[in-house]
C-alpha cells in the first residue's frame, strides 16, 4: 500500500484555506474514488485525470485508488484539485521522487495533461505567502496573477509534465517575476467638462467623491442624472497597491479578472439592471459568491432607476450601507463579504417623472405618485447622505460651446481632500470621512460653538434622526477638507443641510 498527501487550496469567500490530498492506492479491482465533500465538478476529475496521465506519462494505474480531500467536513468546488492529485497518483507510481508537502499545487488538467487556469488564484497566492510554503505552482495563464503577491515563488506550468520534470530536477520552469505596472487611464467615455448647467450638482458629485458618500439625483427624464452619475469615476481617485490588491481578489473569486491586466487599478463602476435579485446584488448561492455590492468594494455602486427595483432588494442594501461588509449565513459556515462601496442612484418623481414640474404636466394620480416614492424605505434614504434636485436643463445652457471644468481639475481636488482624510486616519481601519464610527466623529469632528448651534437647530426643526445627524456632520468634514480648512464652520455645516432638506 502507498499514500502521499500533496497539498491544495480551497477558496472560502475571498479567503482561501489549506486542503490536503491524500491519495492511496492499494491491491484490488480497478476502482477511482474521492472522498471530502467535493462538488459534481471534483467527482468529475476522476476522469478527466486518468486521461490526463495516460495520454502524458502512459501512465494506467491498477488496483483501488482512493482520494481524500481533507479536511473533509469543508466543501470542495471546480476542478482546481486536479493538478495535485494527479501528481499525487504519480509520486505512489514512481514517477516522481521528491517530496511534495511543502508546495501549494493548483490547476485544472486537460484529457492531454495541459494545466487549465482556476478561478481565485490571488486569494489563494496570498494564502499561501502567509503559509510559508516553498512555491505555488500554477497555469501558465494564472502566473502573473499569482505573482502580484510580493515575496512568493510562483511557477506557471503549461502541461503537467513540466511540473513533473521541475520536481524532478530535470528541466526548471523559469520563475514567474513580481511585477507591478500601473494602467492608470485618465481618459474617460465620460467628462465633467461636457456637461453643461447643473453646477450644484457637479458640486454635489465632487463633496460624494471626496469623502467617499452617498447620493441620490432626483430629476425629470432627460435632465442629466445618468450623464453625471457615469461621470463620476473620471474625478475618483485612483486606487492605493493595497486597495488594487483587495477590489482584484473580489473579481479574481468571480472570475472576472483579466488575465493580460490582473490588476484592478481603477475603481469599480458597477451599474446592475433593475431585474438584478436579491442575491446577484449582494452576494451568495450554494458556494457563496461576492455580488454587485462586493464587486463594486472601494468602487461606486450606480442603480438607476432606483424605484423601479423591487422593493425587498432594496431592503438587502441597508446592512452594506452601514457596515461595509456583507454577512452570508449557512448552514455550515457563515462568511464575509467587503463592501465599502458609495452608492449612487438616481429616480424620477414620479411614474411620468415630471411631478412639480413647471414645463411639463404630471399625469399621475396622488396614489400612483405616493405607490412610487413608497418603493424606497425610510431607512434606506436615511443611509443616503446626499440628496439632490436635478432639475431640466435651460435652452442656453445646453448651447453653450465652450467646455467647463474638466475632470481633471476636480480630480486633483478630489485627491488632495482624499490625501487630508488619509493622514487624518493613517492609525485606524477608516480610508474615507463617510466610514466614520461615533468614536471617529468625536476625535477628528469638533464643532465650534456657532456650528453647533446651527446644527441643534435644523435638527429640531427638521427632525432628524441620529443617524442623520452623524451623517451631515460626515459630509461637513468633507466639504471642509475640500477647502483646505482644519475646523468645521458654519458655512461647511449650512451647506451639508441643504443636502438633506428634500430628504426630510
Amino acid at each position: 500500500m502507498q499514500t502521499i498527501t500533496v497539498r491544495s487550496a480551497a477558496l472560502m469567500g475571498i479567503d482561501s484555506t489549506d486542503v490536503y490530498v491524500e491519495v492511496d492506492i492499494s491491491p484490488g479491482l480497478p476502482a477511482f474514488t474521492i472522498v471530502g465533500l467535493g462538488d459534481t465538478a471534483v467527482q468529475e476529475s476522476r476522469d478527466r485525470i486518468k486521461a490526463a496521465l495516460k495520454n502524458s506519462f502512459d501512465c494506467i494505474t491498477r488496483g483501488k485508488i482512493t482520494v481524500n480531500l481533507a479536511p473533509a467536513d469543508l466543501k470542495k468546488e471546480g476542478p482546481s484539485y486536479d493538478l495535485a492529485i494527479a501528481l499525487g497518483i504519480l509520486h505512489t507510481q514512481g514517477f516522481i521522487h521528491e517530496e511534495l508537502q511543502n508546495n501549494i499545487f493548483v490547476g485544472e488538467l486537460s484529457l492531454d495533461g495541459s494545466v487549465r487556469p482556476s478561478k481565485g488564484i490571488l486569494s489563494i497566492a496570498a494564502f499561501a505567502k502567509n503559509a510559508n510554503v516553498e512555491a505555488l505552482f500554477v497555469s501558465k495563464e494564472n502566473a502573473r496573477e499569482a505573482a502580484l503577491i510580493p515575496g512568493l515563488t510562483v511557477y506557471g506550468a503549461s502541461h503537467i509534465s513540466d511540473v513533473v520534470a521541475h520536481l524532478n530536477k530535470k528541466e526548471q520552469i523559469v520563475k514567474e517575476k513580481h511585477t507591478f505596472v500601473s494602467h492608470k487611464n485618465d481618459a474617460h467615455d465620460a467628462d465633467f467638462k461636457h456637461i453643461n448647467g447643473q453646477e450644484h450638482v457637479r458640486r454635489a458629485l465632487e463633496i460624494a467623491a471626496s469623502g467617499g458618500h452617498n447620493i441620490l439625483l432626483t430629476g425629470p427624464p432627460g435632465s442629466g442624472k445618468t450623464l453625471m452619475a457615469r461621470s463620476l469615476p473620471s474625478i475618483m481617485p485612483e486606487l492605493t497597491f493595497d486597495e488594487a490588491l483587495e477590489v482584484s481578489r473580489i473579481h479574481s473569486v468571480t472570475g472576472l479578472l483579466s488575465r493580460e491586466q490582473p490588476l484592478i487599478c481603477e475603481r469599480p463602476f458597477r451599474s446592475p439592471h433593475h431585474s438584478a435579485s436579491g442575491v446577484s446584488l449582494v452576494g451568495g448561492g450554494a458556494f457563496p459568491r461576492p455580488g454587485e455590492v462586493s464587486l463594486a468594494h472601494r468602487g461606486i455602486l450606480f442603480l438607476d432607476e432606483l424605484p423601479e427595483f423591487d422593493r425587498s432588494v432594496l431592503e438587502n442594501l441597508r446592512q452594506p450601507l452601514e457596515d461595509g461588509v456583507i454577512q452570508i449565513s449557512r448552514a455550515r459556515q457563515t462568511l464575509s463579504f467587503p463592501a465599502q462601496f458609495s452608492l449612487v442612484a438616481s429616480m424620477n418623481p414620479c411614474p411620468c417623472g415630471y411631478l412639480g414640474s413647471p414645463e411639463h404636466d404630471c399625469r399621475c394620480a396622488p396614489t400612483q405618485v405616493e405607490r412610487y416614492q413608497k418603493k424606497i424605505s425610510g431607512p434606506l434614504l436615511d443611509r443616503i447622505d446626499l440628496h439632490v434636485d436635478v432639475p431640466r436643463v435651460d435652452y442656453d445652457k445646453l448651447t453653450v460651446t465652450q467646455d467647463n471644468e474638466a475632470s481633471s481639475s476636480i480630480r486633483k481636488r478630489v485627491e488632495a481632500a482624499r490625501k487630508v482624510q488619509k493622514n487624518r486616519f493613517k492609525d485606524t481601519q477608516v480610508f474615507t470621512n463617510s466610514e466614520m464610527h461615533s468614536k471617529h466623529i468625536k476625535a477628528f469632528c469638533a464643532l465650534s460653538s456657532p456650528s453647533e448651534l446651527l446644527l441643534q437647530q435644523a435638527a429640531k426643526r427638521l427632525k432628524l434622526s441620529a443617524r442623520s445627524y452623524f451623517r451631515i456632520i460626515k459630509v461637513s468634514r468633507t466639504i471642509a477638507d475640500l477647502s483646505g480648512v482644519k475646523d468645521i464652520g458654519e458655512d461647511h455645516i449650512a451647506e451639508a443641510l441643504q443636502y438633506r432638506l428634500d430628504k426630510e
